[in-house]
């Protein structure tokens, strides 16, 4: 029954995230979509008009959780950011129409309302509020599927995709647009690399340090930006060979291959912590890193892909010799890293003091 729950909820935040268009033919079907919106702009619409205390705002975009670690992770940034930017309000949406209706569903944790970054856009547009300046932050790793996602949500805002926003605020407002953590492949990818050896170089000393990046799969590595991760590997292995960087969707970069480097420098046992590098510790941390999951039958069978299915990284590394349980899973997400998330904070002090938005410049990573 929780499945067929989940199954609907499902269904109906594609909805939300095709801006509410039919699902089907029927009428009712239609006007029951149409009034969820509705409510759903309302709701947003009066949290900002109460909170509204600057000229200008912030919109911070992660793709969401159900995890009450990542909420408090997202509530510590929208805090810090509060702080930072003294001059701006500052709130935080979910671009994973999923999340957000697990969330208001209560899984794993209370019942917590998020909504979709073009319910806060509106409503930062609306009568009585209308922000002379917003700039939207990216919460993304890598500038890849999702990032392409929060620029989308910028295009049709400013392009007033609806028709429902006032032509002559849209020509006055300014936009800004606050990158991913890994947007440059020099400058991001050497300052990050620098800050976790700063965090974590008495584990490298210790064992392997092994972070779990999520990764786009192959057809959908939009800009290429799955490399962002076979570079941080490679400036972290600058300060220690003992630190390692694979994913959970990006092809040739599973725990799997993970091994086969170690290996290939002579890692064949000791200690191998592993460590979330997304925003925040959520699903996949706690389930495909650190989880119990184990499909060990005397041995792994990888699939096609070169992974092994249904297995965490906790349980795969123990069952190919190393010392990898509980104890040495670091389970921090990167926003709950202060000096990491400095980064991203960066990224949004760089927006403000560059040029209003350019899509084409402003979206492409070099």
């Amino acid at each position: 029954m929780k499945k067929i729950k989940y199954l609907m909820i499902a269904m109906m935040a594609i909805c939300v995230a095709m801006g509410f268009t039919a699902c089907n033919n029927d009428d009712d079907d239609n006007k029951a979509i149409d009034n969820n919106y509705t409510i759903y702009q309302n709701t947003v619409n009066q949290t900002v008009k109460s909170q509204k205390k600057n000229p200008k705002v912030i919109l911070l975009v992660a793709f969401g959780s159900t995890w009450q670690q990542a909420y408090d992770a997202f509530d510590a940034t929208v805090e810090a950011y509060k702080t930072a930017f003294p001059g701006y309000d500052v709130f935080l949406s979910f671009s994973s129409a999923i999340c957000i209706n697990r969330a208001a569903a209560g899984e794993n944790v209370k019942p917590r309302n998020f909504y979709a970054p073009p319910f806060w856009l509106n409503a930062f547009a609306q009568e009585g509020v209308k922000y002379s300046e917003i700039v939207v932050q990216s919460l993304q790793v890598i500038p890849g599927e999702e990032y392409t996602r929060v620029i989308n949500y910028i295009k049709d805002f400013a392009n007033n995709a609806n028709g429902d926003i006032d032509d002559n605020y849209l020509s006055n407002v300014t936009l800004k647009l606050g990158v991913p953590l890994l947007q440059d492949a020099e400058s991001d990818v050497n300052e990050v690399a620098k800050q976790l050896n700063t965090l974590y170089n008495v584990r490298a000393q210790e064992g392997v340090v092994a972070f779990m990046g999520h990764g786009n799969p192959d057809s959908y590595d939009t800009y290429k930006a799955n490399v962002r991760y076979t570079q941080l590997e490679e400036a972290l292995q600058t300060y220690s060979k003992n630190y390692y960087v694979g994913t959970v969707d990006m092809m040739e970069n599973f725990k799997t291959h993970v091994l086969r480097r170690m290996q290939a420098n002579g890692i064949m046992s000791g200690k191998v912590f592993c460590h979330p590098l997304m925003s925040i510790d959520g699903d996949h941390g706690h389930n495909d890193m650190a989880g119990d999951d184990d499909a060990w039958n005397n041995g792994f069978e990888e699939n096609e892909e070169g992974e092994v299915e249904d297995t965490s990284w906790k349980m795969y590394f123990h069952h190919m010799g190393y010392t990898c349980d509980n104890s040495t899973m670091i389970e921090k997400g990167l926003l709950e890293l202060p000096t990491i998330r400095q980064i991203w904070m960066n990224h949004t002090k760089d927006a403000i003091n560059g040029e209003p938005l350019d899509y084409y410049h402003s979206k492409n990573p070099e």
